[in-house]
């Protein structure tokens, strides 16, 4: 790890420290008596803990509907025991590109085409985001009084807004020819733009395949959502219905991603205490349920561990060191 990498990685560990560590006091509360003692918490976090898994599965389906449309064949039970070590790898490392290292690694051992591979995950984590902002107009569109909720509602809607302006920016930038001619000079330098700009490329003339693509990722935000939702039951969070997670939990999901700390851990939970704090949800609920959530990811990756102890990615690629490399 280079220096650089290093002194990322510590500010990285301190700024989630410090969110947590404000987020305590500022809750100031035993979180041991939030869960109910009447044994539908367990059942809810068994719920919830099953979503988060399948969450994971339906993310291989994406894949494999982005697979398919750019002409490469791979078998669907590969892109999950991919994607369960992707998964293990980005919880443990100080970022989510370490897991998309392994995932474009193992994929193009299996189909010997390093390039399409790495142009399926760039497209597998495009579509998501895509997504994500659909979800957010879905929510508030179908609860009027979502609408009128001040700060969280503005917050909610702009994190939707400007996802689709650098969505819109990063296609029209890497879709039209002079970008591609450009970008072949600098293939090395710009190599996720250049990705892009290959792919839309190939499904410029794929509608359906298009359609398809953003369908099972329609379906993953939904599981994913649906996860949220019942992790707040455990708690016994009032107020929160689906609509409600519907909203908002695509919100704190854009706002985690930023490069603030590690595993989004601290930013997710003040995220969920400002938007449910205008729903008169308790602080303490909100961060137990960010910290719950964060628990059932960790958890969850560790279902990728065997992967990496029994198919090691390629041996020219290391996703320790190519992550610092990225961080």
């Amino acid at each position: 790890m280079t220096t650089k990498s290093a002194l990322i990685l510590l500010l990285r560990l301190g700024v989630s420290a410090g969110l947590l560590i404000f987020l305590f006091v500022w809750v100031d509360v035993d979180f041991g008596t939030l869960w109910p003692d009447d044994g539908t918490a367990v059942a809810w976090l068994g719920a919830a803990l099953g979503c988060v898994v399948g969450s994971v599965v339906l993310a291989a389906l994406r894949w494999k509907q982005v697979c398919q449309a750019l002409n490469l064949q791979v078998s669907t039970w590969r892109l999950i025991w991919h994607n369960f070590a992707g998964q293990f790898v980005s919880s443990f490392l100080p970022t989510t590109v370490g897991g998309d290292v392994v995932r474009v690694s193992r994929l193009g051992k299996d189909t010997g085409d390093r390039p399409t591979s790495f142009t399926t995950v760039i497209f597998e984590r495009l579509s998501g985001w895509m997504v994500l902002p659909a979800s957010i107009f879905l929510g508030l569109a179908l609860d009027s009084n979502l609408r009128s909720l001040g700060a969280a509602t503005r917050g909610a809607f702009i994190a939707a807004v400007m996802t689709l302006v650098v969505l819109l920016v990063i296609i029209i930038a890497a879709g039209n020819d002079y970008s591609g001619r450009l970008l072949a000079r600098y293939e090395s330098s710009l190599a996720w733009v250049h990705a892009i700009h290959e792919g839309l490329d190939v499904l410029r003339n794929k509608p359906r395949e298009v359609g398809r693509i953003l369908a099972s990722g329609a379906v993953y935000q939904g599981v994913l959502v649906l996860g949220f939702w019942c992790a707040a039951h455990s708690i016994g969070i009032e107020g929160f219905g689906f609509r409600v997670a519907l909203a908002f939990v695509p919100a704190v999901l854009i706002v985690q991603v930023l490069p603030l700390g590690i595993g989004g851990l601290g930013v997710r939970e003040g995220a969920l205490a400002l938007f449910l704090g205008e729903l008169g949800v308790p602080r303490e609920e909100a961060v137990a349920l960010g910290l719950t959530i964060y628990a059932l990811t960790i958890i969850t990756s560790l279902i990728g561990l065997p992967s990496l102890v029994f198919n090691t990615a390629s041996s020219d690629e290391n996703p320790v060191e190519a992550t610092a490399e990225l961080t």
